[in-house]
């Protein structure tokens, strides 16, 4: 039996009168690379910013590793405007609301649809920064400068990240002033840094032509095996979709409306009318 690293039960956000996730529940199991797909505006970017802390989701919940992690239920006036399903269901609940940083720590790391990199720090400091997440030093420790050799691991860990990304000649750089895809692989190697279980990579080849996409496609595989990662992702490139994924989720305006294999996936006539365009018979 497959083991669960992540779990939506029923996740819906509303925003006012706007439902932008409806009912959402999937399945990440460890190991697997999952694609999330939709067409622009339906819902993908907001699932993850309620995985990640970034929002309270207005009802359901998120498990890691069979833990619930966030959880919510209608309140107040949201009561009388919920617009989604199971308003009842999570009342018991107590919620959880994690901020980011507490979610990073639990194991889950992520890159973002539009890049998010420290724009007044190298290369270097941007990963640097990162490591310190899961640094083994306190307040005193670091006051007193005890904790040389732990600041030295890091650096050298950093510094081995950077060789993986073919980044190490940009180090002193800006991390602004890389090209757009360098750009990309040094935010992989920011949320690297972090020492996750769990990645999300919010559209990750954005940007690249094919080529590029196919050497990403492939680069993502090897650091699954190389750092044991489960791997979600969102994205539009759908050969990198169709020929990585273990497994797809596709959602419409904050549903879902499919699951299944790269091969059912294309296969779905829901699929085809709602993303990839309608039938020829049609």
């Amino acid at each position: 039996m497959s083991e669960n690293v992540l779990r939506l039960e029923d996740v819906t956000m509303q925003f006012g009168g706007v439902v932008a996730v409806n009912n959402l529940s999937l399945e990440v199991n460890r190991g697997e690379i999952v694609a999330l797909i939709g067409p622009n505006g339906a819902g993908k970017t907001t699932a993850f910013n309620c995985i990640t802390g970034v929002y309270e989701p207005t009802n359901g919940q998120v498990s890691f590793e069979g833990k619930v992690i966030v959880a919510n239920h209608p309140t107040g006036k949201m009561k009388k405007n919920y617009q989604g399903l199971n308003s009842e269901k999570y009342l018991h609940i107590k919620p959880v609301d994690p901020t980011p940083d507490q979610i990073t720590k639990l194991g889950i790391a992520r890159t973002f649809q539009n890049i998010r990199l420290w724009k007044s720090m190298t290369v270097f400091d941007n990963v640097l920064t990162a490591k310190h997440m899961r640094a083994k030093q306190n307040v005193f420790t670091a006051t007193f400068r005890i904790s040389a050799a732990e600041e030295r691991r890091m650096r050298e860990e950093t510094m081995a990240l950077l060789e993986e990304q073919n980044l190490v000649q940009f180090k002193d750089d800006l991390a602004t002033s890389l090209p757009y895809g360098l750009q990309r692989r040094l935010e992989i190697a920011r949320a690297l840094a972090t020492e996750p279980k769990l990645l999300l990579l919010d559209e990750p080849a954005a940007g690249m032509n094919p080529q590029e996409t196919e050497e990403l496609g492939q680069f993502i595989m090897q650091i699954k095996e190389k750092y044991d990662l489960t791997i979600f992702m969102i994205e539009h490139h759908m050969d990198l979709v169709m020929k990585f994924s273990d497994r797809i989720y596709v959602i419409d305006f904050g549903k879902l409306i499919a699951k299944g294999t790269p091969a059912e996936i294309q296969a779905n006539p829901k699929v085809i009318e709602a993303y990839l365009g309608v039938t020829d018979d049609e």
